[in-house]
């Protein structure tokens, strides 16, 4: 896929260092854009690269189908959701408290 900018570049994930919800979270301001819509957000970066592992990358919009809260009142909120979606996704390999307790752990 051509993506806005390269997944594993500075802008993407800081050369491959961070990875889905570091990579998510360094797009807000934990100050300045709470309250966040959701439907704003990814509205703004949806179709921007999220590397969930070595091996995969998908866009923003992807994980926030799965995302149930329409607003944020902060970036805990916000992490929760996104991770409640990647686990309902099947986004992650492992699920700490998942839904597939054969799948490994973290």
């Amino acid at each position: 896929m051509d993506w806005p900018h390269d997944p594993d570049g500075d802008e993407g994930s800081e050369g491959m260092r961070k990875f889905d919800m570091a990579v998510i979270a360094k797009k807000v301001d934990e100050d300045e854009d709470f309250p966040l819509e959701r439907d704003a957000f990814v509205e703004a970066h949806g179709d921007e690269p999220i590397r969930i592992n070595h091996q995969s990358v998908v866009a923003l919009r992807e994980i926030f189908e799965y995302v149930e809260p329409e607003e944020f009142e902060t970036i805990v909120d916000m992490h929760k959701a996104v991770g409640a979606a990647m686990r309902k996704g099947n986004f992650w390999d492992y699920h700490p408290v998942g839904s597939n307790p054969k799948q490994k752990s973290a």
